[in-house]
C-alpha cells in the first residue's frame, strides 16, 4: 500500500520530493517578465508572474499604481501568485527555512516565495496587511463607470501544500485562542515570540484521484477534507492616492473572500479609475465559511482569468449598474454585504440582493424581499477581514420564467 504523504514527512525531508514524482508537478513562474505566451499548455494566455516589480505586499493598488501589463478587453491572463503564509515574520520571514523545517524540500518551494522573504522589500507585520497582491494590469479603453466581468476559468495549486493560521488579536475567539502567549516585543529572529499559531498541511491525491487536505491530530490519524481553490483577492484600483491596505475589502473588490469564486464562476467588479487595473491574490486551496481561525489553507495558486470590459451605456450589465462587487456561477447569483458590522453587513446584502432582482427582472420590491425570506441562503463569507462579509445565494433556477423565451 502506498505511504500517505504525511507518513513520508515525519521520516524526514528526504523523502518529500519522491513522494511527489508522479503525484505533484511544481508549477514554477513561466517567464520573469509580464508577457503573451506564444508556446505550451498556456499558449495565447497573457502572462503575470509575482516578481519584485509585479507585487505589492500588505497593500492594494491605487490610481497611482502604474500598471505592470495592458492587455486589450476578453483576454485570458494566467497569473502565478504567491501566498504569504510561510512568509511572514511571525514564521521567521525566511520561506526556506520555515517550510525546510516543515519537511519540505528546496526544490518543491517556489523560487519567488524565497525571493520575496530574501530582498529587502519593506513590510510591518503589524501595521500593513499580510496579503502578495499581483498586479496590476491594466484593460484597454475601461473607465470610470464601466465593469469588469472577471471569469475564472482554473485555480491551480503550485505547491503540494499549504498554511493555516490563527493570530493573536485576530479570528473569532480573540482573545481565546491562540493559547500559546505572546512576548510584548515579539522578533522575526525568534517567531515562536510572536506566540501565533499556524498549522502546515500538506494535500495528497484520494482514491478518486483528486486533492486533498490531510492535517494530522495528535492521536496519530487525519483530517482528510476536500479542496475547491479561488482567490481569496481580486479587484480594481479604488480612486485614491492614499495607501490601500490589503486586509479590508470594499466596493473595488479586494480581499472579499467569497469561497464560491472558484472555476467557473464570474466577478464582476466598478471600474474606479482608467484601465481599472486589475490584481488578484491571496489564493486559497479551500475556505470554510466565516474563516473563523482567520485564513483559510492558504497556499501559492495559478489563476487563469478572462477579463471583458463592459462598458457603460453600452453593454448589458447585470442588475443594469454595479456599485460594488458582484458574482455569479452556473446556480446562484451572488450578492456581497459588507461592514465593520456583521449586522450591517447582513442588511447590505439583503439590500443589494433586493436591488438586484428589481432591477435585473423588474420584481416589486415587497415580493423580492419576500421571496428572499423564503428561499434564499445567506452565508457569511468571512468574519476576520475588519470589514466582514455576508453574500446571498439567489437561485438562478427559480427566475427561468423571466428568461426563457415563452412556448409558441
Amino acid at each position: 500500500m502506498k505511504k500517505s504523504l504525511l507518513s513520508i514527512l515525519v521520516m524526514g525531508c528526504s523523502a518529500f520530493g519522491s513522494a511527489y514524482a508522479d503525484d505533484f508537478t511544481v508549477l514554477k513562474q513561466i517567464s520573469d517578465k509580464p508577457t503573451l505566451l506564444k508556446s505550451g499548455p498556456y499558449s495565447g494566455n497573457y502572462y503575470v508572474p509575482s516578481t519584485l516589480s509585479t507585487i505589492k505586499w500588505g497593500y492594494l493598488p491605487n490610481k497611482d499604481t502604474k500598471s505592470v501589463l495592458t492587455v486589450p478587453s476578453g483576454s485570458t491572463i494566467t497569473f502565478d501568485t504567491v501566498s504569504h503564509e510561510g512568509l511572514l515574520e511571525d514564521q521567521g520571514r525566511d520561506a526556506e527555512k520555515y517550510f525546510n523545517s516543515k519537511g519540505v524540500k528546496s526544490e518543491y518551494i517556489l523560487e519567488e516565495a524565497k525571493m520575496i522573504t530574501k530582498s529587502d522589500l519593506k513590510h510591518d507585520f503589524f501595521k500593513d496587511g499580510p496579503h502578495i497582491i499581483t498586479g496590476p494590469v491594466a484593460i484597454e479603453g475601461a473607465m470610470p463607470g464601466d465593469v469588469l466581468k472577471v471569469e475564472i476559468i482554473k485555480v491551480e495549486p503550485r505547491v503540494p501544500y499549504g498554511v493555516i493560521s490563527n493570530r493573536h488579536g485576530k479570528g473569532t475567539l480573540v482573545g481565546e485562542f491562540p493559547k500559546t502567549p505572546a512576548s510584548p516585543n515579539p522578533s522575526v529572529k525568534d517567531p515562536a515570540s510572536f506566540g501565533n499559531v499556524s498549522i502546515f498541511t500538506p494535500i495528497e491525491k484520494n482514491a478518486k484521484g483528486e486533492y486533498e487536505g490531510v492535517m494530522k491530530t495528535d492521536s496519530g490519524k487525519s483530517i482528510r477534507f476536500p479542496l475547491y481553490p479561488f482567490m481569496g483577492t481580486m479587484g480594481v484600483a479604488a480612486n485614491t492616492s492614499e495607501p490601500v491596505n490589503s486586509v479590508p475589502p470594499s466596493f473595488f473588490g479586494g480581499n472579499i473572500d467569497i469561497n464560491e469564486l472558484g472555476a467557473g464562476a464570474t466577478a464582476y467588479y466598478p471600474v474606479q479609475v482608467p484601465g481599472a487595473m486589475f490584481y488578484t491574490g491571496d489564493s486559497h486551496f479551500v475556505q470554510g465559511d466565516g474563516e473563523v481561525a482567520l485564513t483559510a489553507l492558504e497556499g501559492s495558486a495559478r489563476a487563469t482569468l478572462k477579463i471583458t470590459l463592459l462598458k457603460s451605456g453600452r453593454d448589458k450589465i447585470p442588475g443594469k449598474e454595479i456599485k460594488q462587487p458582484l458574482a455569479e456561477n452556473a446556480e446562484f447569483w451572488i450578492t456581497p454585504g459588507l461592514d465593520p458590522d456583521l449586522d450591517e453587513a447582513m442588511k447590505k446584502s439583503t439590500r443589494e440582493a433586493i436591488a438586484f432582482l428589481k432591477n435585473e427582472f423588474g420584481i416589486d420590491e415587497a415580493i423580492a424581499y419576500a421571496y428572499l425570506s423564503a428561499a434564499t441562503d445567506f452565508q457569511v463569507s468571512q468574519v476576520v477581514d475588519r470589514t466582514k462579509g455576508i453574500h446571498a445565494m439567489i437561485r438562478k433556477a427559480d427566475f427561468k420564467e423571466f428568461v426563457e423565451e415563452p412556448k409558441k
